[in-house]
């Protein structure tokens, strides 16, 4: 990944306005007020009937790196595989030139974790075999905690209509205990049925393209590693540096 900070990704701030927008314009163009969108009890029974189901489903140390993942939806980590193909075929050059010791201080250097144990690997003289046997646990282990994460978003995308559906039916209860009153019934009924917009709506508009987005991002995660293990192995083989950089530009596609 890029040492740099990620930058905003602009796409996920105007999709979710596109879609409020296209909800709120269609209702005003019925004839809607936004008011009568705006329902705090409904949000109440939703959201955390929504976040509860989801806690009873999810281990908490996946909940929790699911919220901490929040944030790749905005800003989603970099990884800049042209950078790394340059400089695998560097680390090939300096261990043709200076052998393999001479790559300790770089990997000091590497602000990657998952970077700097691979070359630690490879200035340990481990064989490629074991080399890429290691990495593959760690890639597994990466993009499983990384799928975790995007599951509590999938979970609450399966909930939260539900939970939607019951909010509705919870005020139509209240609808049925004020039958004396007419004029009531109608505002009542419609209240009632904001709930079902804000459980549909939270699955289809937040939820579900969060997971989706985070396991897009577990992919390109794990063909990064991938590259970078491929890389690794290639210099530990003795491959040439010209042989490793056409091996790896498959990667760039």
């Amino acid at each position: 990944m890029s040492s740099k900070t990620p930058a905003f990704d602009v796409l996920s701030l105007v999709g979710i306005v596109l879609s409020m927008a296209a909800v709120i314009g269609g209702n005003l163009l019925e004839g809607g007020t936004t008011g009568s969108l705006v329902q705090l009890t409904a949000f109440i029974i939703v959201f955390g009937g929504t976040i509860g189901a989801t806690l009873v489903q999810i281990p908490q140390k996946n909940f929790i790196h699911g919220m901490r993942r929040f944030r790749w939806v905005f800003f989603p980590p970099r990884f800049e595989r042209a950078l790394m193909l340059r400089k695998i075929t560097n680390w090939s050059r300096i261990v043709r030139k200076d052998g393999l010791l001479a790559l300790q201080k770089i990997a000091q250097k590497e602000p990657d974790k998952f970077v700097r144990r691979g070359l630690m690997l490879l200035v340990d003289g481990r064989e490629p075999e074991e080399i890429a046997r290691i990495m593959e646990i760690e890639i597994d282990n990466n993009a499983n905690r990384e799928i975790n994460a995007a599951k509590v978003y999938e979970a609450m995308g399966g909930y939260s209509p539900t939970i939607g559906i019951i909010g509705a039916v919870i005020g139509l209860i209240h609808v049925m205990n004020h039958l004396s009153d007419p004029s009531a019934l109608g505002p009542g009924i419609a209240v009632a049925f904001v709930a079902t917009i804000y459980g549909v709506g939270l699955a289809n508009f937040f939820f579900l393209p969060m997971s989706h987005k985070l396991k897009t991002i577990s992919d390109e995660l794990v063909q990064y590693q991938e590259m970078l293990m491929e890389g690794l192995v290639s210099i530990a083989e003795g491959e040439n540096p010209s042989a490793i950089a056409s091996k790896l530009e498959g990667y760039l596609a």
